[in-house]
C-alpha cells in the first residue's frame, strides 16, 4: 500500500485482489479466490491442496475436506454469472450441478444434509443430495449478504438479518425447517454475524461497532456483551474458536486495523465466582463482561487500516 492509503502499483494485493475467503466446517482447509481464480490450502500446513485458475469468483465454499466445492462466478465473463451457482469436483474438475437464480448469489453455506443460498430479498434452503428445494425464506434487503451457518447435525441453525434500522436476528432451524426465534441484539443495523460450530452461540455486531453481544440461541437470552472500543468502527468479521463443544474465545476484525480477540472461558470461570458471592450474584453479568477488560486482548495493526479481509 502506498503511504496515502492506495494500492500502490507494484503491490501485490493490487494486483491479485482478494475476491472472498472462507474456511471450511472443521476449519481444517481454507479456501482464497482471486481475479485469476481460487486456491484451496491445508490449515496445518499450509500445503496448497488445489488450485483453479479460470477467472474470478465471489463465493468459494467448501464441504469439509471432500471434493466438492461450491463456487459462484465474479460475472466477469459470461460462463461465471453471479447468479448461477455451481457444484463442482475437485477430483475430476468438472460441475455436479448447477442452479441459477434471478439476483445474484450473495453467501452460500452448507453442510452434509443441508445447502443454504442467500440472495438479496431472499434465501433458500436445499437438500445437499437431492438438491431439492425444502423452503424459501422471504427477507428484508440483505445487500451484504449477512449471514451466519451452524454446520453441526445437532444444532443446525441459519442466522439473518430480519431488520434495516435495527439490530435484530431471524434464527432458522435448518434441519426442522422451522423459525426458532428472532432476537434484538443492537439499537442499529447489523454489520457482522457469527455462530458456534455447535449451534450453541451467536454473536452480533451492529454498524456502530463498539459492542459485541453473544446470545444462547437455545434461550434466545444474551450471554455476554463485549466492548471493542469507545469510538465507532465497522466490524468486518466475527469468528468463533474452532471448538465441536463450547467455544473459548470470538474473534472480531474491525477497520481500523486491529484484531480483538474476547475470551469467552475466562468470561464463563469469573461468572462462576461473582456469582457464588451475595453482591455479585445481584449484578448482572452482561454489563460487567462489557467492561472487563481481562476478557479483551488487541493486536493492533493487524492487517491495514480500512482493508477488509
Amino acid at each position: 500500500m502506498s503511504s496515502g492509503g492506495q494500492p500502490s502499483s507494484s503491490s501485490s494485493s493490487s494486483q491479485y485482489p482478494v475476491l472472498c475467503a472462507s474456511f471450511n466446517q472443521d476449519n481444517s482447509g481454507f479456501a482464497i479466490s482471486t481475479r485469476d481464480g481460487f486456491k484451496i490450502y491445508d490449515s496445518n500446513t499450509g500445503r496448497l491442496c488445489y488450485e483453479r485458475a479460470v477467472g474470478a469468483f465471489i463465493v468459494v465454499e467448501m464441504l469439509y475436506s471432500s471434493s466438492l466445492l461450491a463456487i459462484v462466478g465474479g460475472g466477469e465473463q459470461p460462463s461465471l454469472s453471479p447468479r448461477r451457482l455451481c457444484l463442482f469436483n475437485t477430483t475430476t474438475g468438472t460441475a455436479l450441478r448447477e442452479l441459477n437464480f434471478l439476483t445474484s448469489v450473495l453467501a452460500v453455506r452448507l453442510n452434509k444434509k443441508r445447502l443454504v443460498v442467500v440472495l438479496q430479498k431472499k434465501t433458500y434452503i436445499y437438500d445437499s443430495n437431492t438438491l431439492t428445494i425444502l423452503d424459501a425464506i422471504d427477507t428484508v434487503p440483505n445487500v451484504k449478504g449477512l449471514c451466519a451457518f451452524s454446520p453441526s447435525l445437532d444444532g443446525c441453525f441459519l442466522a439473518l438479518p430480519s431488520s434495516t434500522t435495527k439490530g435484530s436476528v431471524l434464527v432458522y432451524n435448518v434441519m426442522e425447517l422451522h423459525s426458532h426465534c428472532e432476537i434484538d441484539a443492537h439499537n442499529s443495523p447489523l454489520a457482522a454475524i457469527a455462530m458456534s460450530f455447535n449451534g450453541m452461540y451467536i454473536a452480533t455486531a451492529s454498524e456502530q461497532g463498539t459492542i459485541i453481544r453473544v446470545h444462547l440461541v437455545s434461550e434466545a437470552t444474551k450471554s455476554y456483551s463485549f466492548r471493542r472500543g469507545t469510538y465507532p468502527s465497522t466490524i468486518f468479521s466475527l469468528s468463533f474458536g474452532p471448538s465441536t463443544q463450547l467455544p473459548d474465545i470470538l474473534v472480531a476484525l474491525s477497520s481500523s486495523g486491529s484484531i480483538h480477540v474476547f475470551s469467552l472461558g475466562l468470561a464463563i470461570n469469573q461468572r462462576g465466582r461473582r456469582s457464588s458471592s451475595f453482591l455479585g450474584s445481584l449484578l448482572p453479568d452482561s454489563v460487567n463482561d462489557a467492561f472487563d477488560p481481562a476478557h479483551h486482548r488487541v493486536l493492533h495493526n493487524a492487517v491495514p487500516a480500512g482493508v477488509k479481509r
